[in-house]
């Protein structure tokens, strides 16, 4: 199998991927050693937070230098990534997830979408390659949905706000429980609620376990 591609938009929940998120997904492909590539936009963060106090910094970070604190420096520009490289695709949650991607924080469901992430995204969509979005990120799956012209089922738990913006893309919304995923088997996309439900890191690494053995499991067959 190809390795799995784990995009990542920097790194904090406040202003790019969701840490624990991030590792708990690369820590289940590693049990089923499965490869992986990480990537990442190469441009600045839209916006830099202090974990500490909550507050905007006002600096300017990059998003790759950040992703590849996760990383531990092993990740590429999402611009050099081409889907014949990888078997299937991977987003973690956290605020990048909704503002370096697409500014749905600011935007809502309207917003641009990422150039590299709207071509990453739509070829592997249109392809069938297995995806799998956590947290707040499939409400970007829904988006690249609606630019592709197909309709998806998804989940990001039970806050009936954001299953809103997931149907008034054109997409179905499935209420689910924190150690769950929902498999849309038709489009070969998966979901799953993570922090958007989770208390605990255990609660939010078992829907993540769910979602990467599911995934893994279409990119096998």
């Amino acid at each position: 199998m190809k390795p799995v591609a784990v995009i990542l938009s920097g790194c904090g929940r406040a202003d790019g991927s969701e840490i624990h998120e991030s590792v708990f997904t690369l820590l289940a492909l590693s049990r089923r050693k499965a490869a992986f590539r990480i990537y990442a936009p190469n441009r600045d963060q839209a916006r830099v937070i202090n974990h500490f106090t909550g507050e905007e910094s006002g600096e300017s970070r990059n998003i790759l230098v950040e992703a590849a604190r996760i990383a531990r420096g092993n990740i590429l520009p999402l611009s050099e990534m081409h889907i014949q490289d990888v078997s299937a695709i991977i987003l973690p949650g956290g605020q990048g997830a909704s503002l370096n991607f697409w500014d749905y924080f600011h935007q809502g469901i309207r917003a641009e979408v990422d150039s590299d992430m709207e071509r990453v995204l739509s070829e592997a969509l249109r392809a069938r390659m297995p995806l799998g979005f956590i947290c707040i990120a499939p409400v970007l799956a829904a988006r690249i949905a609606k630019i592709t012209g197909k309709s998806l089922l998804l989940t990001i738990g039970k806050d009936p706000e954001t299953a809103a913006d997931i149907e008034a893309l054109g997409c179905r919304h499935q209420l689910s429980e924190v150690h769950e995923c929902v498999v849309d088997a038709e489009n070969r996309v998966v979901s799953t609620a993570a922090y958007m439900s989770a208390r605990t890191l255990a609660e939010c690494n078992s829907g993540i376990e769910a979602l990467v053995n599911a995934v893994c499991e279409m990119a096998e067959q």
